[in-house]
């Protein structure tokens, strides 16, 4: 069984050889580590083996790596859970990151209760897809344009998830599409959104994620593992 640094070890090669095939620097890339279904042990050893961004999805799993984990100045939290307004409160304080904001009412609570200014990523749902959250490709520049009278918001980017299953092309175009999107929305030099960023590519499919321009790549199993199906 391998071990968390030896899977990073192969990430990093599959990571460099992606950003080489398209021209791109190493160093656009960063790899956010998704601790969401594992214990804080195995967390730690995501940090051991020098992978400082870690991600949650759940405010009770994210509370309790924070306590356990929060004091180590070399990481940055994300939060990558579809968000609900009630939740912000039990996060806010700690995240560095959200990468899931697609409602107002989200939006209000983060201004509210930042005392800070918060790097947000607006999910799009790209492909269209009733099980996913996000904005559609008609909605997300005025969802932008409306987030300027937030000022603790700050939208470094966009984010999406293609369909697990689907083919190299539809997952290729889910990120082409995003990628342009964000283009776009660039263009307009939002002072409040310089969205620069993209977080896309999961563990099925990262490569073809860094080759459209993924600047956050987020891995889960690929990197953690599977802690209970290790234990039999």
């Amino acid at each position: 069984m391998s071990t968390v640094k030896e899977r990073l070890e192969t990430i990093e090669q599959r990571v460099k050889e992606a950003c080489e095939r398209s021209g791109r620097s190493r160093d656009e890339v960063t790899i956010v580590a998704v601790t969401k279904s594992v214990s804080v042990e195995r967390t730690k050893e995501v940090i051991d083996a020098s992978c400082f961004h870690l991600a949650e999805n759940r405010p009770n799993g994210f509370r309790n790596k924070v306590e356990a984990l929060g004091t180590d100045e070399r990481l940055t939290w994300h939060y990558i859970g579809n968000v609900q307004s009630r939740q912000v409160k039990q996060f806010i304080d700690e995240v560095d990151v959200i990468h899931s904001l697609s409602t107002e009412s989200v939006a209000k609570q983060i201004d509210k209760r930042a005392d800070r200014v918060v790097d947000c990523f607006v999910q799009m749902n790209v492909s269209g897809e009733a099980s996913k959250s996000g904005l559609t490709e008609d909605e997300v520049v005025p969802f932008i344009e409306m987030l300027e009278q937030y000022s603790n918001i700050r939208v470094i980017g966009l984010m999406t998830m293609a369909p697990y299953d689907a083919s190299e092309e539809d997952i290729r175009n889910v990120f082409v599409r995003l990628r342009e999107q964000r283009d776009r929305i660039q263009e307009k030099q939002f002072e409040h959104a310089p969205c620069t960023q993209l977080s896309m590519g999961m563990s099925n499919d990262f490569e073809i994620a860094i080759e459209e321009g993924a600047t956050h790549i987020r891995i889960g199993t690929a990197l953690v593992g599977k802690e209970s199906e290790e234990m039999k």
